[in-house]
């Protein structure tokens, strides 16, 4: 058996600490000063981690091996399985020509590329993030992004910054209610506090994407349609975190924000009307007065996709938007309680052979138990909603083979990455190194307040799931709430609420984001991309929990 310890080193809490952030600090470093290749920086990082616990923490090499082999695992299943089958869907749709329907579509909703990516980043992306998360929203939207006009950075970039608000309540809540588990603290209060903590970033997002879209000028341009998206999500994730189903949260909150965008978009559009975007070799974008957009000949439009085929039929449109039709059916059945019960009959759940490791308490590590859901995955409910899609689109098996195919040459280096960056943080988890990056931050005292959400960030930035976030570091909120005086329920909520904030610079996010427009090899180019972000909306979190740990805003916590 090997048990964790806090200060391994010379019973120093400062230096120990120093020596378990050393992996993520190189890796990160690779990542966005040396533009290192993703795969290669984090395979570097865990040959790092795993060299730290043996020296360091003194973990037995089989157990520290083992436990890289089990995040090697999660990493397979079910970060990549989910991965693997949304773009498999794509796929279809693609090879169909049903994607190009679609695309099509989405720009008669308008033809302003702007508007055209807010509501495929930023509803469409929550929708898929509400029913399947682990990184589906970011493979989908990406390539569609792409397809509508934007360069490939600039399309993942995009699609990454614009999946954080509906993270918390992501794959069908997954990560509240396991904060909640591992808190103990009753479900509703933790959805509540994250409620009254996540929708005030939302009403951020959608500025922000415009302005990654298109500058001040987008901002200056396009600003209402941004606002009512803004509030209509917000106002929407509000009071279903708070008074409804938390299941439903971002399901309801990306529905009523489209709705509402359509609904706006009947009366108004914006003075110019800009329907190409600038490359990354400047090429000149093309942008006409509102009024004049219609009076363009087909030969001035710059795409085929600024218009509806003639040939695009009422049947065709419903066939385009059959695989999302069929993915928000599935998931809806799978989230009805009796089915899912019945479903999780089948899961497998198995110690990891060969981990015996308890905490520094001396108390069990649930870490080192593998749970095999494999009929309740996410991941294979994309894979029948592939084969739905491919029955209903009509193709043959060798389409669907050559699909499948594709997509696994085509994530052949984020698979790797991924497996790499789990192999990490499973390391780092069960060695303690975590635990003890946790306590020195957690001896900030009062001040935790203020570092509570960046130790959100953190799990989140490591792992690439905010649920695995909230498992890590749950329990450890409520007890530095204990010890610091401040409320449990806003700490936990406050380690959610900066998680969201760090699935955009996540090695495996950027891995899947890269991978999905083509740019593996670039994973550097596009964390320098989110970084800016991450940057602005991180102090804002920082400030909305401080102020609510403060008699500024204590009203706030339930």
């Amino acid at each position: 058996m090997y048990q964790q310890e806090t200060a391994p080193l010379g019973d120093s809490l400062a230096w120990s600490a120093l020596f378990a952030a050393i992996p993520l600090l190189v890796l990160f470093v690779l990542l966005g000063v040396f533009r290192v290749r993703a795969w290669l920086a984090a395979v570097t990082g865990l040959v790092l981690a795993l060299l730290v616990a043996l020296v360091v923490w003194s973990m037995p090499a089989d157990q520290a091996f083992l436990a890289a082999t089990e995040g090697a695992a999660f990493g397979l299943f079910p970060v990549m399985w989910i991965v693997i089958n949304a773009i498999w869907v794509y796929e279809l749709t693609r090879r169909s020509g049903h994607f190009d329907v679609l695309q099509r579509t989405f720009t008669n909703i308008s033809p302003d590329i702007r508007i055209q990516g807010v509501i495929i980043a930023f509803c469409f992306g929550a929708l898929l993030e509400a029913l399947a998360g682990f990184g589906a929203p970011v493979a989908i939207c990406s390539v569609m992004l792409v397809a509508i006009g934007l360069t490939p950075i600039k399309a993942a970039t995009t699609a990454l910054v614009a999946n954080t608000a509906p993270v918390a309540w992501g794959a069908v809540a997954t990560p509240v209610i396991t904060l909640a588990q591992v808190s103990g603290l009753p479900l509703r209060d933790v959805s509540a506090m994250t409620g009254r903590q996540v929708p005030l970033l939302a009403l951020l997002v959608p500025f922000l994407l415009l302005y990654l879209l298109d500058g001040r000028k987008g901002l200056r341009e396009v600003w209402p349609l941004a606002g009512v998206v803004a509030l209509t999500f917000s106002g929407a994730q509000f009071a279903v975190s708070n008074y409804g189903p938390v299941e439903l949260t971002d399901i309801v909150a990306a529905l009523a924000a489209a709705a509402a965008a359509l609904a706006f978009l009947r009366t108004w559009s914006p003075a110019t009307i800009q329907t190409t975007m600038d490359d990354d070799r400047g090429t000149e974008s093309r942008t006409v007065a509102s009024g004049e957009a219609t009076d363009r000949t087909e030969d001035e439009r710059p795409s085929t996709l600024a218009v509806q085929d003639p040939h695009d039929d009422r049947r065709d449109r419903y066939l385009a938007f059959a695989p999302y039709a069929i993915v928000i059916a599935l998931f809806s059945i799978v989230a009805i309680p009796a089915v899912k019960e019945q479903l999780s009959k089948t899961t497998v759940t198995f110690g990891w052979p060969g981990l015996d490791i308890v905490r520094p308490d001396g108390s069990e590590l649930a870490l080192t138990t593998f749970k095999f859901d494999w009929l309740v995955s996410g991941g294979t409910v994309l894979l029948l909603t592939g084969v739905l899609t491919g029955l209903v689109l009509r193709l043959g098996i060798g389409d669907w083979v050559a699909c499948y195919g594709k997509v696994l040459v085509q994530l052949r280096t984020a698979i790797l990455t991924v497996v790499a960056v789990l192999g990490i943080a499973y390391v780092m988890n069960t060695s303690g190194m975590t635990v003890t990056l946790a306590a020195w931050l957690a001896g900030a005292g009062s001040l935790f307040a203020l570092l509570s959400p960046l130790l959100g960030w953190f799990g989140t930035a490591v792992t690439g799931s905010d649920t695995s976030s909230n498992s890590l570091f749950g329990a450890l909120q409520v007890s530095a709430a204990a010890e610091t005086g401040l409320d449990p329920v806003l700490l936990a909520a406050s380690n959610g609420s900066g998680g969201v904030l760090g699935k955009m610079v996540s090695p495996q996010n950027l891995a899947i984001g890269a991978a999905a427009v083509g740019l593996a090899g670039r994973e550097g180019e596009l964390f320098r991309s989110v970084l800016r972000a991450t940057l602005i909306l991180l102090p804002v979190m920082c400030l909305i929990v401080v102020l609510q740990a403060s008699p500024v805003l204590s009203w706030m916590v339930p």
